[in-house]
């Protein structure tokens, strides 16, 4: 039960996150607007860099882009929360069952790896070069965000071994 209950919280704790950081950058949309604009544009990356051509100015697609990465934190945050509802909910039931009540759970987990991971460090920091700006770089967070969703579903997605079920 311990095991059960520590992928309910674990999930639940993420789902809070992702809904406070998509709840925030709808509330102060500006802040984290300036950060998808920069990068985008590429306009901190390194003087004379050859994959310029990759930058995006359009203000109409920053302002998508932001809308796309603030609907995925809230995704996320809503299928995480559910899905440890689902498995706190699902917590008394054999293997089989159990293993089904853990799906949502695991769903939000991989989107919230992917979007971090995915988004962040393959798309902003290698794609438009965001590590190599000094004021707008933001891998280091995303890695620790991709790290938490990625143990988090791997823990999740485990067998149950509680000794005390």
């Amino acid at each position: 039960m311990l095991v059960r209950l520590s992928k309910a919280l674990l999930a639940l704790l993420l789902g809070v996150f992702a809904l406070l950081v998509g709840v925030d950058n709808v509330i102060d949309y500006g802040t984290n607007f300036a950060f998808v604009r920069h990068v985008l544009s590429m306009d901190t990356t390194f003087p004379g860099n050859t994959l310029m051509w990759r930058a995006i100015t359009s203000e109409g697609v920053h302002h998508a882009a932001y809308a796309a990465i603030i609907a995925s934190e809230i995704g996320v945050g809503l299928l995480c929360t559910a899905g440890a509802w689902r498995i706190f909910a699902g917590r008394d039931l054999p293997p089989r069952e159990f293993r089904s009540a853990k799906s949502l759970a695991i769903a939000g987990l991989v989107a919230g790896f992917a979007l971090y991971f995915f988004g962040f460090l393959v798309v902003g920091g290698e794609w438009f070069q965001m590590w190599q700006s000094q004021t707008w770089n933001g891998q280091e967070a995303a890695f620790r965000f991709a790290a938490m969703f990625g143990l988090v579903l791997i823990f999740t997605a485990m067998e149950d071994s509680d000794p005390w079920s």
